[in-house]
Formats: C-alpha cells, sequence, structure tokens
C-alpha cells in the first residue's frame, strides 16, 4: 500500500515538473502561513505531529482522532492593510477516517478607479480576493505512518477578471513517539487553472500553480523542553535565483537593467531551508522562533538593519481554548502579525 501510494506521488510529481517554477504563477496566496503558530515556524511545518488542526493546511497527512469536533480560526495582518486568514473544522467517521474542510482567503480591500492618466473623479471602488477551499482527508496506514490528501477549489477576482482553477496536496507523515521524531512529505499545490484572468490568440491565458515538494523533521530532547524542526522547502526545483530589476534606470534608453545575481551552492542549499526552535514546557504553552533563510536572502535592504526570514510567537491554552501569535517582518518596518484561536467542541458538552 506504501509503495503504492509512493508511486502515485511520484508519477503526478513527474507530470507537473514542467511548472516547478518557484515563486511564478497564480495563486501565491496558497502559500501564506493559515496561522499563528505556522507564521512563527517559518511559515511552514509538515513534520510536526501535535494535533493542531491548522497543519493540516499544509500537511493533511497530519489529522489525528484528536483534532475530530475541533475548530481553529486564524487572521492576520499583511503588507499595505491586506487581510488574509483561516478556518477549519475537523470531523472523523469511525476509527481511521479523518476530515477536515476549511477555506483560506486573502482580502486587497478597497480600491479606488483612475484612468491611466490617474484620474479618479469616478468615485467607484472595486475589490480584489483570492479563496480556496480545502477538503482534507487522512488515513492511518499503521501506527506510524499516515497518508493524507487535500482538495482545493479556488476562485480569485481582481474587479473584472475572475479566475477559478483546484489543486491537490498529497502527503504523508512519519511519527515515532518513542524518540520523539517526526517526520512528512508533501506535494502541495498540483493542479491548474480552468479559467485565467483573461484570454489571448490561443484562448484562455493559463498560468502554473505554486507547486512544492516539502520535506520536514521535527525531533524534542528527552530531557528538555526543547523541538528542532528542519524544513525543506521547493525540492522539485534548485535553482531559485531570479532577475532582479531593482537597478538604476538608464537614462539615455529609459530603461531597467535586469540582473541575475550568482548564488553559491552553499547559498543555494540554505534558501530551500527553514529552521525553528520551540520551548515546550507542557502541551498548554509553547514559545517558537524560525528563521527562512530564502525570505531573508530576498527581503533584506542594503544599508539597512532588518528581522526579515526571522519569525516569532507563542501560544496558550486559556479555559477551552487555545490562542497564539505569531510576528514575522518581511522588509524592513514591514510587520505581519497573526492571530489564531481554536478550541475542541466536545470540551462544552455537559
Amino acid at each position: 500500500m506504501i509503495k503504492r501510494f509512493l508511486c502515485v506521488l511520484f508519477f503526478i510529481t513527474s507530470s507537473f515538473y514542467a511548472f516547478s517554477q518557484a515563486g511564478t504563477g497564480v495563486y501565491q496566496f496558497l502559500d501564506l502561513p493559515v496561522s499563528s503558530r505556522l507564521a512563527a515556524l517559518g511559515s511552514t511545518n509538515i513534520s510536526l505531529l501535535d494535533n493542531d488542526i491548522n497543519f493540516a493546511f499544509g500537511n493533511p497527512a497530519l489529522l489525528t482522532s484528536q483534532t475530530h469536533n475541533v475548530i481553529g480560526l486564524n487572521m492576520a495582518t499583511y503588507l499595505a492593510d491586506i487581510k488574509f486568514g483561516s478556518a477549519v473544522y475537523g470531523r472523523s467517521f469511525g476509527s481511521k477516517n479523518y476530515f477536515a474542510f476549511g477555506i483560506q482567503y486573502i482580502d486587497y480591500g478597497l480600491f479606488k478607479y483612475a484612468t491611466e492618466t490617474n484620474d479618479q473623479t469616478v468615485d467607484n471602488f472595486f475589490t480584489a480576493k483570492d479563496m480556496a477551499l480545502n477538503i482534507m482527508y487522512a488515513r492511518p496506514l499503521t501506527k506510524q505512518i499516515t497518508i493524507g490528501a487535500t482538495l482545493k477549489p479556488i476562485y480569485s477576482v481582481y474587479e473584472l477578471y475572475t479566475s477559478y482553477g483546484v489543486a491537490m496536496d498529497a502527503g504523508v507523515s512519519y511519527n515515532d513517539s518513542a524518540h520523539f521524531f517526526s517526520a512528512g512529505l508533501v506535494f502541495r499545490n498540483m493542479g491548474t487553472q480552468f479559467k485565467g484572468y483573461y484570454s489571448d490568440e490561443g484562448g484562455q491565458h493559463i498560468e502554473p500553480l505554486p507547486f512544492n515538494i516539502e520535506l520536514g523533521f521535527s525531533k524534542k530532547l528527552a530531557y528538555a523542553p526543547l523541538r528542532f524542526s528542519l524544513t525543506l522547502l521547493n525540492l522539485q526545483h534548485w535553482d531559485l535565483s531570479y532577475e532582479s530589476t531593482n537597478q538604476p534606470t538608464d537614462n539615455l534608453s529609459n530603461t531597467t537593467p535586469q540582473t541575475t545575481k550568482s548564488i553559491g551552492f552553499v547559498d543555494m542549499a540554505f534558501r530551500h531551508t527553514i529552521l525553528a526552535l520551540e520551548f515546550v514546557p507542557s502541551k498548554n504553552f509553547y514559545l517558537t522562533m524560525a528563521y527562512n533563510d530564502r525570505r531573508q536572502q530576498e527581503m533584506t535592504m542594503s544599508g539597512f538593519k532588518s528581522m526579515a526570514g526571522f519569525s516569532f510567537g507563542g501560544g496558550i491554552k486559556l479555559y477551552k481554548f487555545h490562542v497564539g501569535f505569531g510576528m514575522t517582518q518581511f522588509q524592513v518596518g514591514n510587520y505581519s502579525y497573526q492571530f489564531s484561536i481554536s478550541t475542541a467542541l466536545n470540551e462544552f458538552r455537559l
């Protein structure tokens, strides 16, 4: 059964390799952290089996029997008054069928109409939003191995331009509780656009989704309240370099030169990694910090001190609710704050 599952994942990955360019394509909101804890862990973690239902957004195989009848709500402030968030509810059927139903969204706010000459005399506004429904399923194969999948119908609207498509995640989780070790492997955002934002001579302009292969490991120390996580990203595509247009304009040609920065092997390897450390003295409290090297390298401004790439957060159980806070700096002076609350509805039964 396990070999068959891995073979299916291999063939699916091969078929989507053409769409494996990191940081390109549509529906990039799918890569935003869905909860405060994931934000504090560097934006993603697919290995940590801690009965946190929000982790199923990243790896559906992290659903467990403990996520039954649990609801989670998350909200974040992003850049330039942009808001994004998620909601999720878990439900188990029988002893080995774990489901969860969630939604991700990002709201870019209201925009005032303006002409190409910046004429804003028309007192009308429009909105821009992205949203995705998540239908998640997981099933344990053994006491240590669980597999899972997520189906994600996607809808996007920017003023009069609309698009819709579908994505799928497939993941596996391994848990060795005796040695406080867990691992995960996920093939994220496999799918396609059904309708592009516009049409060209060839019909609908279809763009690739942000396909991503992630591999993660988590290890807790046996005699200390510390847990370490290593997450490897974009394993389907080694070269994460990009053309930079942040150069002085050529006054003669009135063009901006494009340059590609040469990145060494070690530097490139670190850009595929997220390192995280958690202080977990009990099941009801945690403090987290993480370092995302690619974010730090790409978003640090020369000549300015920046904490871009670093993220922090914490959570505590208050009465019957788990509340969390996460903070991430994407650029100098630009912080994103994320808040989460979750509870098991079973605790309110009389």
